[in-house]
């Protein structure tokens, strides 16, 4: 039994803290999926708390993780466990059963899994944690009260510090789309040997008070002037699996005009700039960026502004003067989302091709590369 008892905690206790880590590279990410979830749930008013719910959940994995693996205060970390595999559960089994989530997000973007998958990881988990709850009682520290505490106090200082640290300067393991060395075209692309969706038409019309659905192949045989049209639409007959990484990813100009394929495309390099939202006209990297816009003129460059809030923007340009070598483009927020873990963040490219990205915190970083590239 005690080997047993050992087996079960290094297993439980090992992936909590791989899990913890994985998310703690992305907390942004976990945030948005939960944000996902209220959103299925109409429970909108939860979105400003995830990212802070994030942070704190993942501390808890790892601390629990950690506390298993010392056998620390077992009475108390087992009800945390058992909380927080129980919580888990129900996310995976909903999403799984719904249908209306396709990811759940338990090991971030770095290894996607389905909803079936994380369902039935969890389900194994909460069997192993039941174990472990049954026979907490007999679970002992193995190393002195002070070094337990010690190990237990820098695991919560790193949860945090790590959580820090990306969210100011960018994941440190970029398992995301829009990651160095990927060309954004080719990312929107859906991925070689891929399937498409096979639909078919399928028109519905009301007859005698009832609505009657048929195909375009299988017309009723005493259709006549009694059908009265209702609609049609592309009915899904089998899914395919044609979906790209980087998904609603359009730059419009303030016309109107789609100029996706045109910077993509172009030769050279190009700068663009992801801001979820710049609400103060004199953000903590307004000097470095001055210092960026000047070496961006003296290149003849354009930094592009993709945002999905113009009005911030442009507001920013007004309050800061900037008038030449910049240009607004309107893109979808879950894109911004994903391009831009940290607000705003610099990308250079070069026809497509992500060369590199700096985070707004990074800035002073992105200067000397951009001083290094010859005059466009």
């Amino acid at each position: 039994m005690k080997v047993l008892l050992l087996i079960v905690r290094f297993i439980v206790g090992t992936l909590f803290i791989f899990s913890g880590l994985i998310k703690a590279n992305d907390p942004l990410g976990l945030s948005y999926k939960m944000q996902e979830f209220f959103e299925v749930w109409n429970i909108h008013w939860l979105d400003q708390f995830t990212l802070a719910l994030s942070i704190c959940m993942i501390v808890f994995e790892i601390l629990a993780g950690v506390a298993v693996l010392l056998g620390w205060k077992m009475k108390f970390f087992s009800w945390l466990l058992l909380l927080l595999i129980v919580f888990f559960t129900f996310l995976t089994g909903y999403a799984y059963f719904s249908g209306k989530i396709k990811e759940c997000g338990c090991f971030g973007n770095c290894i996607p899994l389905t909803a079936g998958e994380s369902f039935a990881k969890d389900l194994a988990l909460l069997i192993l944690i039941l174990f472990l709850f049954a026979f907490r009682g007999k679970i002992k520290p193995f190393l002195p009260r002070l070094y337990n505490l010690t190990i237990l106090f820098f695991s919560v200082v790193f949860s945090f510090s790590i959580q820090w640290y990306v969210l100011e300067y960018l994941p440190v393991v970029d398992c995301l789309p829009f990651k160095v060395g990927v060309n954004i075209y080719e990312q929107t692309k859906p991925p070689p040997g891929s399937v498409q969706d096979s639909t078919v038409i399928s028109f519905v019309y009301s007859k005698n008070g009832k609505e009657v659905e048929f195909t375009a192949d299988r017309f009723p045989a005493d259709f006549d002037d009694s059908y009265k049209f209702v609609k049609r639409y592309d009915k899904q007959i089998r899914k395919g699996n044609a979906e790209s990484a980087i998904k609603d990813f359009t730059l419009v100009t303030a016309s109107g005009n789609d100029t996706t394929l045109d910077l993509l495309n172009r030769k050279g390099y190009t700068l663009f700039m992801f801001a979820k939202e710049i609400p103060d006209p004199n953000p903590s990297w307004n000097r470095e960026f001055a210092v960026i816009l000047s070496f961006v003129k003296m290149k003849n460059m354009t930094i592009y502004f993709i945002t999905a809030h113009t009005d911030q923007v442009e507001n920013y340009f007004v309050k800061n003067n900037i008038t030449d070598h910049v240009q607004i483009l309107k893109c979808d927020v879950t894109a911004i989302k994903t391009a831009a873990r940290a607000d705003p963040t610099l990308y250079l490219l070069k026809q497509g091709t992500i060369l590199n990205k700096w985070s707004h915190a990074d800035f002073e970083s992105a200067i000397g590369e951009i001083n290094s590239l010859p005059v466009q």
